[in-house]
């Protein structure tokens, strides 16, 4: 039998898989094209990467009890690795390079729509 913790980890990372189908169904509603999901790097980690027009967005989800709680969840140290892997994901893709490069968050809270926050830092 899978001890409690386990089980609490492996319900915490279904809850996170649910909530970044519905951060990117939300975003194709939104127009934009899903390029990847959960992209990894030894830098870090991209829950979402979506285009729209000429602008890349690369998407962190966060899910809490309060938008409040979910934003302050996103910490610099955080904000720069996700930094770094989108540098590599550009480095990878040389035909996006032209295009502008965007972090935005979304914020997923019990029974309410997500909130999609562009550009939510530099």
């Amino acid at each position: 039998m899978a001890r409690p913790d386990r089980q609490a980890r492996e319900a915490a990372y279904r809850r996170g898989l649910r909530q970044e189908l519905l951060a990117a169904w939300w975003l194709r509603c939104k127009g934009y094209q899903i390029l990847a999901h959960r992209y990894r790097t030894p830098q870090g980690e991209i829950d979402l990467i979506a285009r729209r027009g000429r602008t890349v967005a690369f998407v962190e989800i966060k899910a809490r009890a309060s938008t409040e709680k979910a934003a302050y969840a996103i910490s610099p140290h955080q904000q720069a690795r996700i930094r770094q892997a989108a540098e590599r994901f550009l480095q990878e893709r040389p035909a996006l390079a032209s295009y502008q490069m965007r972090f935005d968050a979304i914020f997923c809270v019990p029974l309410r729509w997500p909130k999609h926050l562009p550009g939510a830092w530099q």
